[in-house]
């Protein structure tokens, strides 16, 4: 399957690192603290690893302003403590630090916390291009960040097959609205029971690939 592809973009977080689990918890006691609203541990796992509509619906049974609680998180979050805390996947590091194919990340963990987790990883080397998302460069699955990317490590749009491999559904529609594959990986997250994504194709592990 390898071969099918010129060029491989990822996500970072679920797909090819993670974090120690006590770290959300910890960080979501933080915030909540500040905000004046506790988060149980399901919550605080929800409001780190959900997507859409599931984050929405906890800030909003909580009665937390979302633009608030970003700023307080972005403000309690550590650089230092994010990468310490931050572990690669097994399978990532021997399919993607073996890539001849150009390859790029796409997050949407902004770049103070990305490049510490990167270079805390010693995984720096493996990307001709990061793009992390921000307001600017648009979040996933708007397909500009995947566009940005493909134009970094000198991809035509409509050039070479390429795929976009995260575990998130917002990665597979990033994928799809930019003219990809979308490889959907199912790590065993806390909340993998309750998702389900429809990718191009759907691996367990990297090396399924």
């Amino acid at each position: 399957m390898a071969r099918d592809y010129d060029f491989w973009l990822f996500d970072l977080d679920g797909t090819l690192v993670d974090v120690d689990p006590s770290y959300p918890v910890d960080v979501m006691t933080r915030v909540g603290d500040r905000l004046g609203h506790g988060f149980t541990d399901e919550e605080s796992l929800t409001l780190w690893y959900g997507q859409g509509d599931a984050r929405r619906s906890v800030l909003s049974d909580r009665g937390v302003d979302p633009e608030r609680f970003w700023s307080v998180f972005h403000e309690e979050e550590d650089p230092q403590a994010r990468a310490a805390a931050t572990y690669l996947y097994d399978d990532a590091e021997r399919f993607v630090a073996a890539r001849e194919e150009p390859v790029g990340l796409v997050t949407h963990c902004q770049d103070y916390l990305t490049a510490p987790v990167l270079s805390h990883l010693g995984i720096d080397d493996w990307f001709d291009a990061v793009v992390c998302c921000d307001d600017d460069v648009g979040w996933k699955p708007d397909p500009e960040p995947v566009h940005r990317a493909m134009r970094d490590i000198g991809v035509a749009r409509d050039g070479p097959a390429g795929a976009l491999v995260g575990d998130n559904p917002g990665d597979i529609g990033a994928a799809r609205n930019a003219g990809l594959d979308g490889i959907h990986i199912q790590r065993e997250s806390v909340l993998a029971r309750d998702r389900c994504v429809r990718g191009d194709r759907r691996v367990t592990s990297l090396l399924d690939l």
